[in-house]
């Protein structure tokens, strides 16, 4: 006997709102219809621990008896960039330079998303390096959790070093600097 399994088909959308607290969130499909429920081991599988409000998101999806639920995520970029002031210590730094920035493995100190900031560690290297919630927004992230392993692009402000871009450790290839332990 064969029966009909869904296997899924792929759709596109943006994050609607995502809590890695709860573990979940929604997108909205980019062709209409019910939000898709994103759970947060489907966002881990695909090297994140969280996504920011706004992302593009390309990724497999099922019915379920509950409503539409993504099974895979396929892709990932940011938001469109909004026109937000920039950090001070950015002024002058366009996607370019920061491209050119190497990767380095971090870990995160500890990050406070109502405080809007946080506090990383290069791995081999004493000094602490600062992320702002806009860096991390600007990364396609909303959220970081202690202990978090990430890939950082750095450089100096004016109070020390700050990152000006964040990348899930998993995403990061050519991050070097680490052990390759999680």
């Amino acid at each position: 006997m064969c029966e009909n399994i869904d296997i899924g088909r792929i759709l596109r959308g943006v994050v609607k709102w995502f809590d890695a607290t709860k573990g979940f969130g929604f997108v909205v499909s980019e062709s209409g219809g019910p939000d898709i429920l994103l759970h947060s081991n489907v966002l881990r599988n695909f090297g994140h621990s969280s996504v920011a409000e706004g992302a593009a998101i390309e990724m497999a999806v099922v019915d379920t008896a509950r409503g539409m639920q993504a099974t895979e995520v396929i892709s990932l970029s940011p938001p469109a960039a909004k026109p937000v002031a920039q950090l001070s210590e950015l002024f002058g730094l366009d996607e370019s330079d920061i491209a050119g920035l190497p990767l380095h493995a971090a870990r995160v100190k500890w990050f406070d998303k109502a405080k809007g900031f946080g506090f990383a560690n290069i791995f081999g290297l004493a000094d602490d390096i600062f992320i702002h919630i806009e860096v991390l927004r600007r990364s396609g992230l909303s959220d970081l959790g202690t202990g978090e392993a990430i890939c950082v692009r750095v450089t100096d402000g004016k109070r020390g070093k700050m990152a000006v871009e964040v990348e899930a450790w998993d995403s990061a290839l050519g991050c070097g600097g680490g052990s390759g332990r999680d």
